[in-house]
């Protein structure tokens, strides 16, 4: 069914690059199954792996610096409307180039207003086109919303007004939607589970190796923009005598300026790897005693994938409560040691450190994970479906069809 049909992807990375490795691995998944795949960024340019038959479409960059999301180009330049009109003309010029059978957004209209300018012109296109592609919303398991019934409500009646489904990238029984967006009961008919989007190799948990500690204390800080605090309080504990006996790694993440990378290995006692980046991260971290991190989308899922004792210092800054209610969440469940970024001290980190290692193993928890190749069969589904009535319930079906 699949086989000759075409969707083009629609994802824009600010701080980290979470968003753009979800939207990767379902590319990756629906190009394996023979769908001609179109992928537009408009983050910065990042050297990841991707299916070499994935059409990629790399728009005029756009980054944020800190959690203010103050919008500047890929010169450090503040975002201006001639920037913002080549984008859009960009993004058009793919979908006609493309002819998609189905767009996905990633975040919109949850997240991302601040690209209406290109993302409105393409939602217009896609319900003028004949025949209509079928439109998704690509959605975390946790959405950052002010707390405003009225903006729920207008999230809501844009998804029902121009949306054919809302995937969610999490598992209900771990993080339902409503925990984060009060108003989903009000899009309930367009809302699908797909499971967590986990790399190609860790659908399932990981069994855990025997743990030589190796590796010691693992610290990371995702795509590292957001890390320094807990990088250099990290550093701070080390020298304060938490497990001195233990080799250390540090993960900065490509994020992260280089001169405080530098800075970091300066103030680097004996005994301490500082790095941007570690290829397999998994078998790393299946050797360490501790793996200390924020809370990230994709460092949870690597951290229940190998069952290490973990600390969590959600990334809080701002308004976002993403990390925050994900560790939260896990903590609750006995799966890992949370220390809230505004508790964050040498003195407190040492002492979770020291509780995740006394427990040795955390209480198991298991979500589902395949959620790159059931966003696939959603996808594939809907297109089946496309110009009739049951959208949604061809793709819920489309989940658990092997």
């Amino acid at each position: 069914m699949t086989v000759g049909c075409s969707v083009l992807l629609h994802v824009q990375h600010l701080l980290g690059i979470g968003h753009l490795q979800r939207t990767l691995r379902i590319a990756d998944a629906l190009a394996r199954d023979g769908v001609r795949v179109t992928l537009v960024s408009g983050g910065m340019p990042i050297a990841l792996l991707r299916h070499p038959a994935i059409d990629f479409v790399q728009l005029p960059p756009i980054r944020a610096y800190d959690a203010r999301f103050a919008l500047f180009d890929g010169g450090g330049a503040p975002v201006d409307d001639a920037l913002r009109t080549r984008r859009g003309d960009m993004l058009l010029a793919a979908f006609s180039e493309a002819r998609p059978d189905a767009v996905v957004i990633e975040g919109f209209p949850f997240a991302r207003r601040a690209f209406r300018s290109e993302l409105d012109p393409l939602i217009a296109a896609v319900k003028e086109a004949q025949p209509r592609p079928s439109l998704l919303c690509s959605l975390r398991d946790i959405v950052v919303v002010r707390d405003d019934p009225a903006r729920h409500r207008v999230i809501a009646a844009r998804v029902q007004d121009d949306f054919d489904a809302v995937l969610v990238h999490g598992d209900p029984a771990f993080v339902p939607l409503d925990m984060s967006f009060p108003a989903a009961p009000e899009i309930a008919d367009r809302l699908i589970y797909t499971g967590y989007v986990a790399p190609p190799a860790e659908t399932a948990p990981v069994a855990l190796a025997p743990n030589d500690g190796a590796h010691g204390v693992v610290v990371s800080a995702g795509g590292g923009a957001a890390g320094k605090t807990l990088l250099d309080t990290a550093l701070a504990a080390l020298r304060e005598g938490c497990c001195t006996d233990m080799p250390w790694l540090l993960l900065t993440g490509t994020n992260l300026p280089e001169t405080d990378v530098t800075a970091l290995r300066n103030a680097a006692p004996a005994g301490v790897a500082v790095e941007r980046f570690r290829p397999g991260l998994l078998g790393v971290l299946r050797r360490s005693r501790v793996s200390v991190s924020q809370a990230g989308y994709n460092t949870v899922l690597d951290i229940l994938a190998v069952g290490v004792p973990a600390v969590l210092v959600p990334f809080a800054a701002e308004r976002e409560t993403e990390q925050q209610l994900r560790a939260e969440r896990l903590a609750a469940l006995g799966a890992a040691e949370l220390v809230p970024e505004s508790e964050l001290t040498p003195g407190a980190l040492a002492a979770a450190i020291n509780r995740a290692i006394m427990k040795r193993r955390p209480v198991p928890l298991t979500v589902e994970r395949g959620g790159a190749a059931r966003s696939a069969r959603v996808i594939a589904a809907m297109i089946g479906a496309r110009g009739g009535d049951g959208f949604v319930a061809a793709a819920r079906e489309g989940i658990i069809a092997q």
